[in-house]
Formats: structure tokens, C-alpha cells, sequence
């Protein structure tokens, strides 16, 4: 009994003190992140000779009071894979609708198909990023265009954590029962998505930690469990970076596997 403890321990400092790391870096990088990307740009970590791209575009959309900086590793990490191109999408952090936020991200996926020539596309979510991607797929007719949605540390079900934040609209619309979440829950028949949720029994900023798991009746969904990591390190670590490329890698919705694995341990 008291390993275990002292085990648990020493997970959670770890995870805590990797978190206090990438917020420092974070910190550091968020100023290159708050200009959006130029639509004609090139990808920085794109191989060489992979011309207009291969398989579909990935679009990355950051959390609250973020930016695309949150995903310079992964998009390193998702480029190394072969997938190009992959770009963010950047919403303005005085946003204070969800929904606003959803028809933008549908705009820009809409612009993103004119200008590759693709009909479709994949996206990355953390945080709030995966669940304004989840109300574009489910209630704007997104998953026309979204093949696989993975979303990191997403309160689908809603979080109740920094407590003195709820004046703002948008955390407000992530606490338990709120409207945008009473539409989520909302029958969601035919939706067309492969959704992917990646949720840490280690995540502060989602309590309970289970509210990053998806369970919707009428969605396509396949929950990650990693374990050993906190919220800030979701888009950042190896290991979860990994995961998403291998969930990108699924070309059909039904092939994904349907039982839950065991945790990954990342610790």
C-alpha cells in the first residue's frame, strides 16, 4: 500500500514538474503564435519534395487563451509522419461564443479544401480547440469535411475546475449542464466523423478526468487513456504525438478499434 502511494507520488510531481516546464517554453513561444499563418506559406517541417502534400490536410486548433505555438512539436512530429500539409487555425482569444468559434473553423476548412483541392480534411483539437471542433462536426454539417477528429483533454461532458474563471462566456459554456453542452448531448445521427479522444488520469485543468472521454450514442468514437501526463504536455509529448498519427493513419471510421485499451503509460 504505501509503494503504491509513493508511487502515485512520484508520477504526479513528475507530471507536475513537466508541466510547469512546457508552460515556461510555452510562455517563451507564445508571441511567434499570435499572428495567423499565411494561407500561401510553406510548411516550415514539411520534407523536402512533398510538393502540394500527400493524404489530407491537418488543420490544429489550440485551446483557451491560446495560440498555434501549443503545437509546434506535434506538427514537427506529424510532418516527419508524411502528413502534409498541416497548418493551425487561430481564433481570437476575445471570443465569446463556442458556436462563433465553430463557424469560423468551418470557414477556414472550407478554404482549406478550396486551396488543396481536397474534399476533406483531418483535425487536431486541444482543450476547448477539440470541443469547438466537435459542435462544427455535429451541429454545422463538419463532418462532410472532417474525416478523423482527435481531440486532447476535451471536457465533453463538461469541467469544473478554476473555479474563479466562470465569469468568462467561454468557460462558462465548458461547465457541466451548460447550453452548448445540453446541444452536444443532442442525438447526432449519420455523423459521418471518426472521433478520437486522448484523456489523462493525470489532467488538472479536466476534473473529473473522465469528463475527456466521449461517449455519445450516435458517434463514431475511439477514447485514449494516457497516463503520467498532465493537460499543457497532451500536444506536446512524444507518446500522445504518436497516437495521433497513428489515429490519422485510419482511412475508414469502422476500422477503428472499438474496445477501449489499456492505458498508456508516458510517465
Amino acid at each position: 500500500m504505501e509503494l503504491t502511494r509513493l508511487t502515485k507520488v512520484t508520477t504526479t510531481l513528475k507530471a507536475n514538474a513537466l508541466e510547469l516546464a512546457i508552460l515556461t517554453g510555452h510562455l517563451l513561444l507564445y508571441p511567434s503564435g499570435i499572428a495567423s499563418e499565411r494561407p500561401d506559406a510553406a510548411d516550415p517541417d514539411a520534407a523536402p519534395g512533398t510538393g502540394a502534400g500527400t493524404g489530407r490536410p491537418v488543420v490544429l486548433l489550440h485551446g483557451f487563451v491560446d495560440n498555434r505555438s501549443v503545437f509546434v512539436l506535434l506538427r514537427r512530429a506529424l510532418a516527419r509522419h508524411g502528413r502534409h500539409p498541416v497548418e493551425s487555425f487561430n481564433y481570437s482569444p476575445l471570443t465569446c461564443d463556442l458556436r462563433a468559434a465553430a463557424e469560423l473553423l468551418g470557414r477556414h476548412v472550407e478554404e482549406v479544401c478550396a486551396r488543396t483541392g481536397r474534399t476533406e480534411v483531418d483535425v487536431v483539437g486541444h482543450s476547448l480547440g477539440g470541443l469547438i471542433a466537435r459542435y462544427y462536426v455535429q451541429r454545422l454539417g463538419g463532418d462532410a469535411r472532417v474525416r478523423t477528429l482527435v481531440m486532447l483533454g476535451t471536457p465533453h461532458a463538461g469541467t469544473t475546475a478554476v473555479a474563479w474563471a466562470g465569469a468568462h462566456p467561454l468557460i462558462r459554456q465548458m461547465r457541466p449542464g451548460s447550453e452548448v453542452l445540453q446541444e452536444l448531448a443532442e442525438p447526432a445521427p449519420g455523423c459521418r466523423t471518426h472521433c478520437v479522444s486522448f484523456w489523462s488520469d493525470l489532467d488538472q485543468v479536466m476534473v473529473p478526468v473522465e469528463t475527456a472521454r466521449l461517449d455519445h450514442p450516435d458517434l463514431r468514437v475511439h477514447n485514449v487513456q494516457v497516463s503520467g501526463i498532465g493537460h499543457l504536455a497532451l500536444p506536446v509529448h512524444p507518446t500522445v504525438a504518436a497516437g495521433i498519427c497513428e489515429a490519422l493513419d485510419v482511412d475508414e471510421p469502422g476500422a477503428a478499434p472499438e474496445a477501449e485499451p489499456g492505458a498508456a503509460s508516458v510517465a
